[in-house]
């Protein structure tokens, strides 16, 4: 008799505050025989930290640990073929459990589909597995929750941009926008203040880093220091208030 393979459980657990995980994902986070999560290098990761108290000792915790993160590479290293790689050999760690016949669940800060790294196993993996994904409450709203700032009014549109996108591209993108989420900062943080300002926007962005975890930050733009902008860090433009 064949063994029936085991599910893979992609779960949003939210953006850092523990009490902000679903009462589902967290029921199939202690179900599930093996914890998987994306780690750096040296780091426990927001991620375990937010479910770490959940765990039981039965629990087989399997990190994934990522090879590089933002670093430049040396010629003739890609990144994006080094990342990709890592991507393979993480679904083949997985495979492997799920071949015998053991649940996955792999632990996702914020939503698993909202720029989660869970997406690329699921591109891997789920049409060879069951696959759940249980969605969490991401970045954007935890952020604009602690900012105490509605993001869009009525008819308004949101946009959600990355950081990375050209200097031309993001001001085009931005000058279109009712309102927008802007992420992906990092060393991309000059060129996006550069744009809020040359957009006069600047007035209008509200910055937030580590939005509801206990080290939270909120500052002003012009107070923001550049190079020390964190991975987990964003920009929200909210839409012009409207009085209903």
């Amino acid at each position: 008799m064949m063994q029936q393979p085991g599910r893979l459980i992609g779960l949003g657990v939210g953006p850092g505050d523990p009490e902000l995980i679903t009462v589902k994902a967290l029921r199939l986070l202690r179900e599930s025989p093996v914890v998987a999560y994306f780690v750096a290098k040296g780091k426990k990761g927001n991620a375990f930290g937010i479910i770490e108290a959940h765990l039981a000792d039965a629990q087989n915790l399997l990190p994934l640990v990522y090879p590089v993160t933002t670093e430049a590479l040396p010629a003739p290293l890609s990144y994006e073929q080094v990342i990709s790689d890592f991507y393979d050999t993480a679904a083949g760690q997985l495979a492997e459990h799920l071949d015998a016949g053991r649940d996955v669940a792999v632990i996702c800060e914020g939503d698993p589909f909202f720029y989660g790294s869970y997406m690329y196993l699921h591109d891997r993996l789920a049409e060879r597995y069951v696959a759940e994904v249980v969605p969490g409450v991401c970045s954007m709203l935890g952020s604009a929750s602690v900012l105490g700032s509605p993001l869009v009014y009525r008819n308004q549109s949101l946009s959600v941009l990355s950081g990375v996108l050209p200097h031309d591209e993001l001001k085009r993108r931005l000058a279109d926008a009712d309102a927008a989420v802007i992420m992906k900062l990092g060393r991309n943080f000059p060129k996006v203040r550069q744009v809020l300002e040359e957009l006069g926007m600047a007035g209008r962005a509200l910055y937030v880093e580590r939005a509801t975890m206990a080290n939270q930050k909120i500052v002003p733009l012009d107070e923001v220091e550049p190079m020390s902008s964190p991975y987990f860090s964003l920009i929200i433009v909210p839409g012009e208030r409207w009085q209903g």
